[in-house]
């Protein structure tokens, strides 16, 4: 009698093993010892003798290994789809839900998957604005083949009369593309940076916004609750109270030798409470030999030899009092 064959979906138990095994060394085995591991005919790696059915000969692994991982590519497709059939489905149930949260008629949320979709959302937006385009963009650099295919959609803003104001990180300072993008643009167009910003919106007219609803951007919210945009227009403009411009004026970050700038002034705040040089570099959106370099400098200003020193000494002087 076969005893019962239960195991974990995908596996080779002891006994497939075992036999499995011995028709590698034999160059065959008896069906009736098949029998006691019939997980081995589902994974194809024993096929009937054709000579004498009593008897499975083995399929070489190399062979059968192949269309076992075809098989699993195949089943991580199928649960992909799945679950973007899932989240498109429940897409209209996030509106309905914000609807009965007393909002006005039409979807006040909505999901949007997939960057060509994203794209396609942001330019119907875009057709129908005519007042004011606001965009944070952390990070590092946007690539220039990016920034060239986005121009005509915000030049055409402009030439209806819509002004434009973008957020960038501290380092977006340096880096050429962007700035030669801004100065390709002709119209009202402000740019200005921070060492922190939040993560990344496009708002347009302050009627619609679009955020990320993911970790690597491929999925999006598209916002035009009204509570909600005002929410997030209000924090874009605090931000911007606080920026430094960068286009049309570049107001820099000059410094004397021996004063600490705005920008180690938030590397300092990060400093004490604990994250490392790559932690702070990341959240700054900065090179992390430049943080080291602000780092260095901070201690030579203060006057510390170690990393504990220089904490004890960012407390005692005051500094960070000077950014409340």
């Amino acid at each position: 009698m076969v005893e019962p064959h239960t195991h974990a979906a995908g596996e080779l138990c002891d006994a497939a093993l075992s036999v499995y095994s011995r028709a590698l060394r034999e160059g065959r085995v008896a069906a009736r010892e098949a029998d006691r591991a019939p997980c081995l005919r589902s994974f194809g790696l024993l096929k009937q003798d054709a000579d004498d059915p009593q008897w499975m000969r083995p399929v070489p692994p190399a062979v059968a290994l192949p269309g076992l991982l075809r098989a699993v590519e195949e089943n991580i497709t199928l649960q992909r789809t799945r679950g973007e059939k899932l989240a498109a489905s429940f897409a209209p149930l996030i509106a309905l839900d914000a609807q009965r949260a007393a909002v006005p008629d039409g979807p006040m949320v909505s999901i949007v998957l997939g960057l060509h979709r994203i794209n396609d959302a942001i330019q119907e937006a875009s057709e129908e604005s005519s007042e004011e385009l606001l965009t944070i963009q952390p990070g590092g650099p946007r690539p220039p083949e990016l920034l060239a295919s986005n121009r005509p959609r915000e030049q055409r803003l402009l030439d209806r009369g819509a002004r434009m104001r973008t957020l960038y990180q501290h380092p977006a300072r340096h880096y050429p593309s962007t700035l030669a993008h801004f100065e390709r643009l002709s119209g009202d167009v402000q740019v200005r940076t921070l060492d922190e910003v939040t993560e990344r919106l496009i708002m347009l007219d302050r009627k619609v916004a679009f955020i990320p609803a993911n970790s690597d951007r491929t999925v999006a919210m598209e916002i035009r609750h009204p509570a909600l945009i005002s929410y997030l227009a209000t924090t874009f403009d605090r931000l911007w109270r606080l920026a430094t411009p960068l286009f049309p004026q570049d107001a820099g970050e000059e410094s004397t030798p021996g004063e600490i700038t705005t920008r180690q002034r938030t590397i300092a705040t990060l400093l004490i409470e604990g994250h490392t040089d790559a932690v702070i570099a990341e959240r700054l959106g900065m090179n992390i030999r430049t943080v080291r370099v602000h780092i260095a400098k901070l201690a030579a200003t203060l006057g510390s030899d170690s990393r504990a020193q220089l904490g004890y000494l960012i407390g005692q002087s005051g500094i960070l009092d000077e950014t409340n």
